[in-house]
């Protein structure tokens, strides 16, 4: 199991880009706590994966706590998203994942995104994931 905070912690995002135009969602379980969260980034200036591009958004992280997934919490989380993204003017909303995470790739295909791009050399330059390659994905929000 990857622990992405370690590579990526979100309390960094802010340092690395301004985040004043992402979306950002909760879902709680029926006791209040956290039981899931998306983050999408959207109108960010220097975030290559948004192309300079003011009508596509970037779902940046998308996750659930492991003893309640498979329960349709990622799923409502997905659709929060793509609705905030709508309201936003975006047509198009790009995921990122690895070649290692087959759970996300099976999970995106399942809500209509289409792969679009590997890369075998895109993290080349961090060592410890260096043997990962990079899957772009793709979804219509029109």
């Amino acid at each position: 199991i990857k622990n992405y905070d370690l590579y990526d912690p979100p309390e960094k995002w802010p340092e690395r880009f301004d985040v004043s135009h992402w979306g950002a969602f909760l879902a709680e379980d029926e006791t209040g706590r956290p039981a899931g969260g998306a983050v999408v980034a959207w109108d960010t200036p220097g975030m290559a994966l948004l192309e300079d591009r003011r009508d596509l958004v970037l779902l940046w992280d998308l996750r659930v706590r492991p003893d309640l997934r498979r329960q349709g919490i990622g799923k409502g989380l997905f659709e929060a998203a793509k609705a905030w993204a709508r309201e936003q003017g975006c047509v198009r909303m790009k995921i990122e994942t690895q070649n290692i995470n087959t759970p996300a790739g099976r999970f995106y295909a399942a809500q209509g995104a289409r792969l679009v791009l590997t890369d075998g050399h895109a993290y080349g330059a961090v060592p410890s994931l260096k043997d990962e390659t990079m899957f772009i994905w793709m979804l219509d929000l029109t």
